[in-house]
């Protein structure tokens, strides 16, 4: 039986690739005329289904035998084996710098495929982040040093200002310096989100999904502020995150002073990584604004042209 878990986005990789899979296989067979034609006084529904007999028959025979190894395997289905074979690696660099980097850059990847980068990710990566951040709450109550600087605020508070891509930047630019109205009235709309850290307004509203606008930054911002915000903390500069459970959608500014236990560095990192953002997403915004501008400046002219042909009739 199927795990309820796995119906959901949890499961949202292993199906794709399952899809991907069986598509190719319809695919391939059907192109090589291994299929049944039925003689033209056959009603064409008939003759359809009898089309696709022998290439779906070809798809049940590789996925069920696919079925059957796995489940003879140690793994027993093949999303623990998925599970294994990534989240046990991930586990290990999951506290790690270069894990963190490789986390963000997932998110980002899936983020941008229309996916949602964080609950897939985040399954294999978050009990280790849960973790350090037990293990840093403890070690603040009995006023130790803090022993881990890579937990689950650290990417909430951080890596992630306006969401997902540290989008708080692009959002600004929006409200400040669109000329398409398109972009200043979807800025209004997502910036109370951005506030408290909620980004699928932007993801689906510009969209960032599948734009080669924004694919570039969307993951190299996180990327550099994971670099910025940890050697902040690793050498001291900034005190890292006590391991109190601040809910990710807590303000920015306010969240870096309380996730520290009372430390202003908190959130002068946070003031730093949010003008690495704004710095990063500006060049790109800019070519997106001017396309979009472009874009109503011509949809305008017939509406325009129209306009005026309908008052010299009249």
């Amino acid at each position: 039986m199927i795990p309820v878990s796995m119906v959901g986005s949890q499961g949202l990789f292993v199906a794709i690739v399952i899809s991907l899979l069986s598509t190719e296989i319809y695919r391939l067979v059907a192109s090589r005329n291994l299929v049944i034609r039925m003689p033209d006084g056959v009603p064409p529904a008939v003759a359809k289904s009898f089309l696709a007999l022998i290439p779906g028959f070809c798809v049940l025979a590789v996925v069920l035998a696919l079925r059957l190894a796995v489940e003879a395997s140690p793994f027993g289905d093949i999303n623990s084996m998925i599970a294994t074979l990534i989240g046990i690696p991930m586990h290990h660099v999951g506290g790690t710098l270069p894990g963190m980097i490789i986390s963000v850059i997932l998110i980002g990847i899936l983020w941008t495929l229309g996916l949602h980068g964080d609950a897939i990710v985040l399954v294999f990566i978050q009990p280790v982040w849960l973790s350090n951040m037990s293990e840093n709450l403890t070690a603040f109550q009995n006023g130790q040093p803090i022993p881990h600087i890579i937990t689950q605020q650290f990417y909430d508070l951080w890596i992630a200002p306006g969401g997902t891509g540290a989008l708080l930047g692009l959002v600004i630019f929006m409200l400040l310096r669109s000329r398409s109205q398109q972009m200043k009235q979807l800025g209004k709309i997502a910036a109370p989100g951005a506030l408290f850290n909620i980004s699928e307004p932007m993801v689906f509203g510009i969209p960032l999904v599948m734009n080669p606008y924004f694919f570039l930054p969307f993951i190299l911002t996180p990327v550099l502020l994971v670099i910025v915000s940890y050697t902040a903390m690793a050498t001291g500069l900034v005190a890292p995150p006590a391991g109190i459970a601040l809910p990710f959608t807590t303000p920015i500014f306010i969240s870096g002073y309380l996730a520290t236990g009372g430390h202003i560095s908190g959130t002068v990192l946070q003031v730093v990584n949010l003008a690495i953002s704004l710095v990063v997403y500006y060049p790109f915004f800019r070519a997106w604004d001017r396309l979009k501008a472009k874009e109503e400046h011509a949809s305008a002219q017939p509406q325009a042209s129209a306009a005026i042909a309908d008052a010299d009739r009249a």
